[in-house]
């Protein structure tokens, strides 16, 4: 069987690989030449997926990078994978995922299965994309199928993967629900099966709320446990030790990444639009929001004003251990340390180059050193003496 998937990026690669191991003979549509070029050669673009298991594939030609959306019309399935970000003003920003709906959509065939995995508001698969593919493809409602099955890729996570976390599939029709069953079921060990488009595309959508509203919370706990000189760290330790009823989360500098910061603001998008209540999540959002302003005070306070003072930030990432920037918080906290006079330079060898500057060894030449993304080949003892500022924890 011949598949495409359409975006090779950290969600689109993985799955289409999996999909090679599987057997299926699989074309890694992207329209970034540069990309391509680069998995032509055998060489991978993210974390989690090593160079050998692209070689790998490509030698059994089971997987084929390619700009040609002519392969969608060679497919029987074809998996969309782009990003769904949001605009400057925390709207939702469909444009990739439209872009990418449209131009299945102009080269899809009868009987063919189109299943999107990019995190959307409730009722954009049925109101939004559907639409759309049956406008371009001048097909029937019926002559071809459309499941949904959110992504849930966690970058550098080597306890769950694409394997081994289960996989929640919805389809408009019960013979697209089996079709995207069987089709993932040949590589990933659980399938749990929705009642509709609208209850897994709601799901996603709940997951990532539910930690941005628990994080945001640890991080009120952790400026009240700094107030009072306890810690923090300790304290999610002891509590977790209950076996039941408690799941630990653990403060920072704010979440960041390309899933907890956006999808609570497509929830509360899709909230607000019928009227529905979102005060708890608008309130995450704000703590979130505000946490890079309170280190900059912390670090005021820690070193008795910034004006003319050398802060190293230490980590820019939005998680440890990876070379993504996408919505990191790390930029804000920046920000507002240079609007404070201080003269800032960031250290972080998997990230390199960001926002026009470059990583700077870490040394003992600065006045403060913040840390704000904790990789794990980091040597602190390279900043000697210099104070420390850890956003991790509260004393």
């Amino acid at each position: 069987m011949q598949i495409t998937v359409v975006g090779q990026g950290y969600v689109g690669l993985p799955l289409a690989i999996a999909a090679a191991d599987a057997g299926f003979k699989v074309f890694g549509l992207d329209l970034n030449q540069e990309r391509i070029t680069l998995l032509s050669r055998g060489i991978s673009l993210i974390e989690d997926l090593n160079d050998e298991a692209v070689l790998r594939n490509l030698k059994s030609k089971n997987y084929e990078p390619t700009t040609n959306p002519k392969t969608i019309n060679q497919s029987e399935i074809v998996l969309i994978c782009v990003p769904t970000p949001i605009t400057n003003d925390n709207k939702p920003d469909l444009e990739a995922l439209i872009s990418a709906t449209t131009t299945v959509g102009r080269n899809l065939k009868a009987e063919t299965l189109v299943i999107v995995e990019s995190t959307i508001e409730p009722g954009t698969c049925r109101n939004i994309l559907l639409p759309i593919m049956l406008k371009e493809s001048g097909l029937k409602l019926g002559e071809f199928e459309i499941a949904y099955s959110p992504e849930r890729i966690d970058p550098t996570n080597k306890k769950w993967g694409i394997r081994n976390t289960p996989k929640l599939v919805a389809g408009l029709t019960d013979n697209a629900t089996k079709r995207a069953e069987e089709f993932y079921e040949k590589f990933i060990e659980s399938i749990i099966i929705c009642s509709s488009l609208e209850i897994a595309e709601t799901a996603k959508l709940l997951e990532n709320t539910f930690r941005l509203v628990n994080i945001s919370f640890i991080n009120e706990l952790a400026i009240f446990c700094q107030k009072m000189g306890i810690d923090i760290t300790e304290v999610i330790s002891a509590a977790a030790t209950k076996p039941y009823g408690f799941m630990p989360f653990y403060p920072g500098v704010g979440v960041g990444g390309h899933c907890i910061p956006v999808d609570p603001l497509y929830l509360a998008h899709a909230a607000k639009s019928i009227g529905a209540p979102t005060r708890l999540i608008d309130l995450a959002d704000q703590i979130n929001q505000e946490m890079p302003g309170y280190f900059v005070g912390r670090a005021e306070e820690k070193i008795s004003g910034l004006k003319n003072k050398k802060v190293l930030v230490v980590g820019v990432s939005y998680k440890p251990n990876v070379a993504d920037v996408r919505e990191s918080p790390v930029e804000s906290l920046i920000t507002g340390l240079k609007q404070k006079g201080a003269q800032v330079s960031w250290h972080d060898d998997l990230v390199k180059v960001w926002n026009g500057e470059e990583s700077v060894a870490l040394s003992s030449d600065f006045d403060l050193a913040i840390i704000a993304t904790p990789h794990d080949y980091l040597d602190l003892l390279k900043l000697g003496n210099v104070p420390i500022l850890n956003t991790r924890g509260s004393i």
